[in-house]
């Protein structure tokens, strides 16, 4: 059985109400995988924003495997030290990664970004070193439309991140670098200029998708 484990940040977790990116991409893998799978991950919940904690379970639909590494205001910095001891527990075989946008909001530069990327990716393959990772961009977000150091920071990690993925990438350990959804719309596909709304998740969701089926011929072309 393969087990993936969806790792992110407030994009990832969702909250309460929602589907999230996670339950589309469990759709489409129902459809395509063509064997079984799981997801994984030592958390479970969505977050709450009227308790302002992550202790909602109101998923808008509970009937999938909702476990998943992801946390509202959590980034590559707080992952890298997580990541190992998780895939060990959950025995995960592929990671879908959408970090960033929180580390360079409040936390550290691009390169600085970068660096915790490589410390991530190193701790991932302590707990299993044939572990296979894609990873998603910092996508379109509101701060970086209104913000203009923001936004060039988040343009220098995206290149960053484009090169570390491919120094890092190896035979018994794939790392994959998804595409930006080249239709993604802080207007139509986030609620509030960053977190997705349905077509937001469907379009994080098919980007992961494709990236795995183009690179590893896993799974088909994205199915919402």
């Amino acid at each position: 059985m393969l087990r993936f484990m969806p790792v992110g940040d407030s994009m990832t977790i969702g909250s309460a109400g929602e589907h999230t990116w996670r339950y589309r991409m469990w759709r489409h893998l129902c459809a395509t995988s063509g064997g079984p799978f799981t997801l994984v991950g030592p958390r479970e919940t969505l977050y709450d924003k009227a308790a302002d904690a992550p202790t909602s379970y109101a998923y808008a639909e509970p009937d999938f495997p909702r476990s998943h590494l992801a946390g509202w205001g959590e980034g590559w910095l707080h992952m890298a030290p997580l990541i190992g001891d998780a895939i060990r527990a959950s025995r995960a075989d592929v990671l879908l990664v959408s970090l960033g946008l929180i580390d360079l909001g409040f936390y550290t530069n691009a390169e600085q970004t970068a660096e915790n990327v490589r410390a991530f990716v190193t701790g991932a393959r302590t707990g299993n070193a044939r572990v296979r990772m894609v990873v998603l961009p910092v996508i379109p977000n509101v701060r970086a439309m209104s913000d203009a150091p923001f936004a060039a920071q988040v343009t220098s990690f995206n290149e960053l991140l484009a090169k570390t993925v491919a120094d890092l990438d190896e035979p018994r350990s794939p790392l994959l670098l998804a595409s930006t959804p080249p239709s993604y719309d802080i207007h139509t596909d986030t609620y509030d200029g960053t977190h997705p709304n349905a077509n937001g998740e469907h379009k994080i969701a098919a980007a992961f998708a494709d990236a795995m089926y183009q690179g590893w011929d896993l799974g088909g072309p994205y199915e919402g």
